[in-house]
């Protein structure tokens, strides 16, 4: 006798429904894309008890003929596609024919529905597999209701939870539809108290209505078309972040998705603008041909796969830092008077991350009064002041070009330049002017622009500058070493000639010459021209020692990690006295930098002092 059977229709359906219909929120998502999908430009959803009682869609759409009715609680019964080829360009919702058939296996299903030239509509009522028709007229359009979840499957119905928890699901994926498509008006019913009245309007208006009404204070706009794929929608600034995932809402031909690479890709575009465990808002809409992609690798449509991986990440990847790019990064300070006796300063901050992170992140939600541009007073007293601006007139007499010192910017021939038009877009109002610059106790580097006074940090300016330069140096074949006159010797310990030995096919690009002999002992030939003469030794061991921590500390990936040990240890330092020239270049270099506001871990580079508040303190009214 053989063992193997065929199941029974109804168990298979209950078996296949549980792929489906996985909580109310499934039903709602499969309901609203099926009105989406009938044109409809009215939508209503209905829910009692968080949709265990009754999940209800009404809608203006197509509506569907009595034969069409019956059909569509059939198993993979579709009007979306008709053979394998249709696979390769689906631009609806549904196309499998399961959700009907899957959500009336497992509760007690009504459908009304009526076309638009039609006198009468019809009412389909399926239950336990039996199917009742009955005529009548009814709105033009279809409503579904779906009553009693799970009635003949306990086993889920105990699974679900509280109907708080279940009611958050429904409006999480309600508020999702909802973006993707703005220009259809959809009301939220809960318990008949009206939640939600989305009006149809353009993706701005809908954004202003499921996330907050100030919502542009905080966004940059996203827009890119090309013949192959668009990339068009809203990203946050970098002061508004989250520590936890949730609003992020990726479309692909308006579906939404998640993908772990489009994902990675928007994430790193803000590179060291925000630190690992934030997450930026972003609504993009991503459309591309759908031959393309493959939209059929999950249940409930979820995830995609990409015919061009690579090359989708890239244009991503450099459309949001070209965004960014239109954004101005740069932090202003404001003294503010107080009934104290001294001064507050306060960081008008639009990001700036790491330990050195001053800012309250903000949020969209209407109870917390979100102030687009976060500040935190610290005390700031008269002689601190004084300090900022103390050494300037003694700093432009004494600064003579014949003060000059050797310093690895003294060669302007070779220096690397580093050009992104979006870098350069976002400082365009903050150019350097060329009749005025100063070094303030030898740390930061002062020039007027055209908004007031523009102060950066030296050393991390310079970080910034040798941390794209390795970067650029991984990627090139042809390393530039400075050759030492006098080759320098030394031992390490097992560990870091270890080290050294796995290192050296990236030291070798950066410039590090090395030869390894026995007993841990190792000769350097060449070093990078950006290191100081007579510090060989000491920068390399130095970047060993940041690199063992980095790894330790931030498991960042190798050659990365190089870059930023590189970058921070061979980097002038505070206290390093600089020319006029020397601070001239610095300042072009950082300029052609791809992020010239925040240095490889987050710090900031530079700050504005508006004109506005030189006027005020010194009292002046126009």
């Amino acid at each position: 006798m053989s063992k193997i059977k065929i199941l029974p229709e109804n168990i298979a359906n209950k078996i296949a429904a549980g792929e489906v219909v996985q909580r109310p929120e499934s039903v709602v998502k499969e309901l609203l894309e099926n009105s989406i999908d009938a044109k409809a430009k009215n939508v209503d959803v209905i829910v009692k008890r968080a949709g265990k009682s009754l999940i209800q869609i009404v809608d203006d759409g197509e509506g569907m003929s009595e034969e069409d009715a019956v059909l569509s609680v059939q198993r993979h019964a579709t009007s979306k596609i008709s053979d394998i080829d249709d696979l390769e360009r689906i631009r609806t919702f549904g196309f499998r024919g399961e959700a009907l058939s899957s959500i009336a296996a497992v509760s007690q299903l009504e459908i009304k529905t009526e076309m638009k030239n039609d006198e009468l509509g019809t009412c389909i009522k399926f239950e336990d597999g039996e199917i009742i028709k009955e005529k009548g007229s009814f709105s033009k359009g279809t409503s579904i209701s779906v009553k009693n979840l799970f009635f003949n499957t306990p086993a889920r119905r105990n699974f679900l939870k509280s109907d708080a928890t279940e009611l958050k699901h429904i409006i999480e994926s309600f508020k999702i539809i909802s973006l993707s498509h703005p220009e259809v008006n959809f009301k939220f019913y809960n318990d008949d108290d009206l939640i939600f009245n989305f009006e149809a309007g353009d993706i701005k208006e809908r954004l202003k209505s499921v996330i907050a009404e100030n919502v542009f204070e905080a966004l940059v706009e996203v827009k890119e078309n090309t013949e192959y794929l668009s990339l068009n929608g809203y990203i946050a600034k970098p002061n508004y972040l989250r520590k936890s995932k949730g609003e992020q809402y990726l479309f692909i031909n308006k579906r939404y998705v998640n993908s772990r690479q489009i994902n990675h890709s928007i994430f790193n575009a803000y590179e060291n603008m925000i630190e690992k465990g934030d997450y930026p808002f972003f609504a993009l809409f991503l459309d591309i041909d759908p031959k393309h992609i493959d939209i059929n690798v999950h249940p409930q449509k979820l995830e995609v796969k990409f015919e061009d991986e690579r090359n989708i990440y890239n244009f991503v990847n450099a459309v949001i830092k070209k965004s960014l790019g239109s954004y101005d990064l740069v932090p202003n300070v404001t003294f503010n008077s107080t009934n104290e006796s001294g001064e507050k300063i306060s960081f008008n901050r639009t990001q700036i991350s790491g330990k050195d992170n001053f800012s309250d992140r903000p949020d969209f939600s209407r109870s917390n009064n979100y102030q687009p541009e976060s500040r935190r007073n610290i005390n700031y007293t008269p002689n601190d002041i004084d300090l900022l601006f103390s050494s300037i007139n003694s700093e432009i007499k004494n600064n003579a070009p014949g003060s000059e010192i050797p310093h690895p910017f003294q060669d302007t021939e070779n220096r690397e330049v580093y050009h992104d038009k979006a870098a350069g877009n976002q400082i365009s109002e903050n150019k350097i002017d060329s009749l005025f610059i100063v070094q303030l106790h030898n740390k930061y580097i002062l020039s007027q622009i055209k908004s007031g006074l523009m102060i950066i940090d030296q050393h991390v300016a310079h970080e910034r500058i040798l941390y794209e330069k390795a970067l650029k140096s991984f990627n090139a074949d042809m390393p530039f070493s400075q050759q030492l006159l006098f080759s320098q010797t030394l031992s390490v310990d097992p560990g870091d000639y270890g080290l050294l030995k796995e290192l050296q096919p990236y030291l070798l690009k950066l410039g590090f010459e090395i030869k390894f002999f026995s007993k841990n002992t190792v000769v350097i030939d060449g070093v990078p021209q950006d290191v100081k003469i007579g510090t060989e030794e000491q920068i390399l061991l130095e970047i060993l020692h940041e690199y063992k921590t980095n790894r330790r500390e931030k498991q960042l990936e190798e050659r990365d990690n190089l870059a930023k040990s590189f970058s921070c240890k061979a980097a002038i330092k505070a206290g390093d006295k600089l020319s006029d020239k020397e601070m001239r270049i610095l300042v072009d270099q950082l300029v052609a930098t791809s992020t010239p506001y925040v240095c490889p871990h987050g710090r900031p580079i530079i700050i504005k002092i508006p004109l506005d508040e030189f006027d005020r303190r010194f009292g002046r009214t126009s």
